[in-house]
């Protein structure tokens, strides 16, 4: 199968417009934190060209609970009586409304494509599982394709599952580990160790060896922006021995 590999970034490691000229999708982290408002991202895509492509992460308060460090980059205090009404995808308004923030703000970028990442602590306890697969059957999808990235020890057969009865797509960093359901493929590489790893050449080809039919790779490193590059210059270069062109 001819692959149709799209490189780019978590966030946006340049300005916006000297991004889209040499990477063709960025994932958007805002949104995870403290999601801009609306006139914010519909400016974002009128800056980039038609066929440049948005992801994004969903907002915390769907997957994470209050007690993660990354509230603190929220801007507002949750109420101590309200904390177990947010994260791990509560049967709750709070976690329902994060959701349609989430959707306006895919629909404004014109993204088709909506991450969730989960913290180690979402693990596969009945009770976890059993919000997952109540908000995802519950939830207006809008036409958006579900990325999930479950964090800690999730045994393959039950992601598999999951995903193909709710209709998600299993994310994972291709180094680490194999991607069981879904299409397209949706890759992000965190970095072995940590946020400091700048990849290899050998860890570039691996990736690239992973890489069929659509493929979003996305890198999530301190030298994101370089290593998103050096990979494209890989495909480049596969490219002229015969293969598609990265798009």
């Amino acid at each position: 199968m001819t692959a149709d590999v799209r490189v780019g970034c978590c966030g946006f490691p340049r300005r916006l417009e000297v991004y889209a000229r040499h990477l063709p999708v960025a994932e958007v982290q805002q949104t995870f934190y403290r999601p801009p408002r609306l006139p914010t991202v519909a400016r974002w895509r009128a800056r980039v060209p038609a066929e440049f492509e948005f992801t994004l992460k969903a907002w915390q308060l769907i997957t994470h609970p209050p007690t993660s460090p990354t509230y603190r980059r929220l801007g507002r205090a949750i109420p101590e009586r309200h904390l177990t009404r947010y994260g791990f995808f509560a049967a709750s308004d709070e976690v329902l409304q994060a959701w349609e923030t989430t959707r306006q703000i895919a629909a404004a970028l014109r993204a088709s494509l909506v991450l969730f990442q989960c913290p180690a602590s979402f693990t596969p306890e009945r009770a976890h599982v059993a919000n997952l697969e109540r908000f995802f059957s519950r939830i207006d999808r809008g036409g958006l394709r579900m990325v999930w990235e479950p964090r800690g020890d999730w045994p393959a057969a039950l992601v598999r599952s999951l995903c193909r009865d709710l209709q998600l797509i299993h994310c994972v960093d291709p180094l680490i580990a194999r991607s069981v359901y879904g299409r397209p493929r949706y890759y992000r590489l965190h970095g072995r160790g940590g946020y400091r790893y700048v990849f290899t050449d050998e860890d570039l080809r691996r990736v690239r060896a992973h890489c069929t039919g659509t493929t979003y790779v996305l890198f999530n490193n301190i030298s994101m922006w370089q290593d998103a590059l050096r990979f494209r210059g890989l495909l480049a270069s596969q490219s002229s021995d015969g293969s598609r062109a990265p798009t």
